[in-house]
C-alpha cells in the first residue's frame, strides 16, 4: 500500500512508500482513501518544523484533512460500505484531563494528546486507513468531490460556536462580521456566518484570481484595502481572524463594535516584533467589553456541525474551493504553491 511518509523534524523527507495494510481492529472501520486536503500544518510538517512519528517508527503518515469510502464496517458500527466518511483527527490524552474526559479533547489541558497524521498517530494521506467508528463522521454523498473540506470546516465551526457562546453572556444580535484572510479557512467562515444570516465583509490582499469572485457570490463583500480602514467601515460586532498575520491581529482588535468578540484561528510565526500600545489595546478591551478569544482544533460536536454547514452549501461554490487536484505520485507539486491557489488536494 502507498502513503505519503515523512520523518518527522527532518525538511526533505516526505516522499511515497510503501508501507503496511492499516491494522484493522473488530471494531474498526477499513476506508478506502479518496483524498486529502494540504494545509499549512501538512507544510510545516514537511518542512521539518513539526510533527511526531508514533512511538517507536522513523515515519509518520501526514495528512489529517481526510476523505474515503468505507470497505468494510462492522456489524452495530453504525456504517456501511460505501458510506463517505471523515477521520476525526485528535484523540483525548490517556490519562484524561478533565476536558478530554468530558469529550472536549479540542481543549486538551496537559498536551497528552495525539493526532492523526500530526502527532504519534499516522495521518490519512494512504491509499486504505483504518478508523474507530467513534471518531469517524459519515457525510451527504454529494460531498464527494469536497469532502475533504470537512476538518477546515470544523475549525470555524469551532470558532462561531466559541463567539456565539461568549455572546451569550449579554444581550447579542450581531448584524456584521469580518473575516481576516480569504484562504480556506476564511472562506469557509464566511460561509459559516452567510448561512447565519449576518453581513459577512471578507479581507485579503489579492485583487485577482478566484478569492474574489468566491466572497460576492456568498452574497458576502470582499475588501482589499488597509485593514484599519476596513475595520473603521465595517464595525464589526465579531472577528474572525483566519491569517495569523500580526499587524493584521492587532488591527482588526480595536475596530469592533462595543463588547465585540475577536476569535483568532490563524497561527502567527514568532519572532516579528511589533510596536504596539499594550495600554491603549487594554483600554479598549475593557472599556468596551471586548473579547479576544483563541481558537484551535475542533471535538465530535464540530465536525457533526461542519458537516451540517457543508451539506447545506451551494455545491459548485464548495467545488469552486478546490483550486487543484494532484495525484499521490506528483505529492511535491502539492507542496509547491501556485497563484491563485485556495486549497489544493491530493488524490489517493
Amino acid at each position: 500500500m502507498r502513503a505519503l511518509t515523512t520523518i518527522p523534524l527532518s525538511p526533505d523527507t516526505l516522499e511515497v512508500r510503501d508501507v503496511p495494510e492499516p491494522h484493522v481492529a473488530d471494531t474498526d472501520l477499513l476506508v478506502d482513501g479518496i483524498a486529502v486536503g494540504v494545509c499549512g500544518t501538512d507544510k510545516e510538517i514537511a518542512a521539518g518544523a513539526y510533527g511526531w512519528a508514533p512511538p517507536g517508527e522513523e515515519r509518520l503518515v501526514i495528512g489529517h484533512e481526510s476523505l474515503g469510502r468505507v470497505r468494510k464496517a462492522p456489524q452495530g458500527s453504525g456504517f456501511r460500505a460505501g458510506d463517505l466518511v471523515v477521520g476525526v483527527v485528535r484523540r483525548p490524552d490517556p490519562v484524561p484531563c478533565g476536558a478530554c474526559a468530558h469529550g472536549e479533547f479540542d481543549m486538551c489541558r496537559n498536551g497528552r494528546y495525539t493526532e492523526r497524521g500530526i502527532k504519534q498517530i499516522h495521518g490519512y494521506c494512504s491509499e486504505q486507513w483504518s478508523v474507530e467508528p467513534g471518531y469517524a463522521v459519515r457525510l451527504d454523498p454529494r460531498l464527494e468531490p469536497v469532502g475533504m473540506l470537512l476538518e477546515p470546516t470544523t475549525v470555524v465551526a469551532k470558532a462561531w460556536e466559541q463567539v456565539e457562546r461568549i455572546g451569550a453572556r449579554a444581550w447579542f444580535e450581531p448584524e456584521r462580521v469580518l473575516v481576516t484572510g480569504a484562504g480556506p479557512v476564511g472562506l469557509l467562515a464566511a460561509l459559516l456566518g452567510v448561512q447565519r444570516g449576518l453581513e459577512v465583509h471578507v479581507l485579503d490582499i489579492v485583487t485577482d484570481g478566484p478569492k474574489p469572485a468566491l466572497v460576492a457570490d456568498l452574497g458576502a463583500t470582499y475588501h482589499s484595502d488597509p485593514v484599519d480602514e476596513v475595520a473603521r467601515q465595517v464595525r464589526p460586532d465579531i472577528v474572525i481572524e483566519a491569517t495569523g498575520v500580526s499587524a493584521l491581529v492587532l488591527a482588526a482588535l480595536a475596530e469592533t463594535a462595543s463588547y465585540g468578540i475577536s476569535c483568532l484561528t490563524g497561527v502567527s510565526s514568532g519572532g516579528r516584533k511589533l510596536g504596539v500600545d499594550v495600554g491603549q489595546v487594554n483600554r479598549e478591551i475593557v472599556l468596551q467589553n471586548d473579547v479576544v478569544v483563541g481558537s484551535v482544533n475542533a471535538n465530535l460536536r464540530h465536525y457533526e456541525q461542519g458537516a451540517a454547514a457543508l451539506a447545506k452549501a451551494e455545491p459548485g461554490w464548495l467545488q469552486r474551493l478546490v483550486t487543484r487536484r494532484v495525484p499521490l505520485q506528483q505529492f511535491a507539486a502539492a507542496f509547491t504553491p501556485q497563484p491563485g491557489d485556495v486549497k489544493v488536494v491530493i488524490e489517493l
